[in-house]
């Protein structure tokens, strides 16, 4: 058990680099296992061709970014919305296999980690919990405010991940952003709130504006009127 846990927390220099290809050999396994569940579950042509504008759609938005403080997380041009849309309308399963792809490729667009732990809670578990969204439905019945819950659902626990991963930095030496913290637990709840709250606030109103304007009706009528 002891050694599992070194393998699991050690740092290396090819760490970075061997998690890297891992990803890569896991994005493949993925998608393939996204093409059985595709087959298996009768997933229309339709909802699959929705799933890749979704997460291509995410991705692109993603490099629309600043971070608040130097070597911080970064704030994006709502690149949340697009995948959140898509577990909110298609569900929790279909959710949670584009959020796992879509923090695959996350590692690939800016592949660094500390430790393989790091890699679990810093791209593919906070990701994956956009399948958490389809749950405001059943909080709520009014979509302006269900779509709001589903971000709200989507990034606390993303928060939570990050902030755990954000602990074993600090813990194992590895700070860059200057923040007035001096103990772990500290450090990565300021670091994580410095982005992730904004974030969250300019994914939130994206996706309250357009329930306003009813463009989730236009963009997926049959699915909502399916699930009414």
């Amino acid at each position: 058990m002891s050694n599992l846990l070194f393998i699991f927390t050690e740092v290396g220099e090819n760490v970075t680099d061997t998690v890297n290809l891992v990803a890569i050999i896991l994005l493949a396994v993925l998608i393939v296992l996204a093409v059985v569940f595709s087959i298996k579950n009768k997933m229309r042509t339709q909802e699959i061709a929705y799933a890749g504008i979704a997460i291509a759609a995410s991705f692109v938005l993603s490099y629309v970014k600043f971070s608040p403080v130097e070597h911080g997380g970064s704030v994006t041009l709502a690149s949340f919305v697009p995948i959140i849309l898509y577990s909110f309308v298609f569900g929790f399963s279909r959710g949670l296999i584009a959020g796992f792809i879509y923090g695959v490729l996350q590692f690939i667009q800016s592949p660094y980690i500390l430790t393989p732990a790091t890699f679990l809670l810093d791209y593919l578990l906070p990701f994956a919990m956009i399948c958490l969204a389809p749950l405001s439905k059943k909080v709520c019945k009014n979509q302006d405010l269900q779509v709001v819950l589903s971000a709200t659902f989507v990034y606390f626990a993303r928060f939570i991940m990050h902030f755990l991963s954000g602990i074993i930095f600090f813990e194992m030496g590895s700070v860059w952003a200057k923040l007035p913290a001096t103990t772990s637990v500290t450090y990565s709840l300021l670091y994580q709130t410095v982005y992730l709250v904004p974030d969250f606030v300019i994914c939130a109103v994206c996706l309250f504006l357009l329930s306003r304007a009813h463009v989730i009706e236009k963009l997926f009528p049959k699915k909502l009127n399916e699930n009414a």
